[in-house]
């Protein structure tokens, strides 16, 4: 059990042993309803049609609300990026769920990602900006440079995501390539 749980993201040896002694401690029904909600994860859920979201549906809840702006799409790289844009409140147009980024050294090309139904959804017509929001790493900007270069040949409007100094930390501990991003980025207050 502590072997199977290291091929977790995140878990070391220390918390896959913590995690195997809890699960001996706890009450056989409620073991048993943790191995039941593992298996139906991966019986009932797959990916949205439209979006490559986690859904029980052929269609996510997101994609088939017709009060969502349907001329936006923010693309991320994994679902719990797209459920952190939604806790904000904020965004209310349509996702695309990449399932990774572009990354050569470990064997990860433009084949792996699920990028065609987005360029499908932008030949379509309807859809006037892509937002790119993978992530500030060197596979997440090679990824959005990568996708702007199929998506702005097709009329649509590409943008990406600002970043910079998060809120709540003194300037004197940012690095310098935040800082230029943050001027880079800078707005009219």
């Amino acid at each position: 059990m502590i072997e199977q749980f290291k091929h977790l993201p995140g878990i070391g040896q220390k918390t896959a042993q913590r995690l195997a002694f809890h699960l001996l401690k706890m009450p056989a029904h409620e073991v048993e309803q943790l191995v039941k909600a593992i298996s139906e994860i991966k019986e009932r859920l797959h990916f949205c049609s439209a979006c490559e979201n986690l859904t029980e549906a052929e269609l996510c809840s997101i994609c088939q609300n017709p009060k969502r702006d349907q001329t936006k799409i923010l693309v991320v790289e994994e679902p719990n990026i797209l459920y952190a844009v939604e806790r904000t409140g904020e965004y209310r147009g349509l996702y695309h769920v990449l399932h990774g980024a572009l990354s050569p050294l470990d064997g990860r090309g433009p084949a792996e990602l699920k990028v065609q139904g987005l360029l499908d959804r932008a030949k379509k017509g309807g859809v006037k900006e892509v937002i790119m929001a993978t992530n500030p790493t060197i596979e997440g900007e090679a990824t959005a440079i990568y996708l702007a270069r199929l998506v702005r040949p097709l009329g649509v409007f590409v943008s990406r995501i600002a970043y910079g100094i998060p809120v709540g930390v003194d300037l004197e501990y940012a690095d310098e390539v935040t800082l230029l991003k943050s001027l880079e980025g800078r707005r009219e207050l």
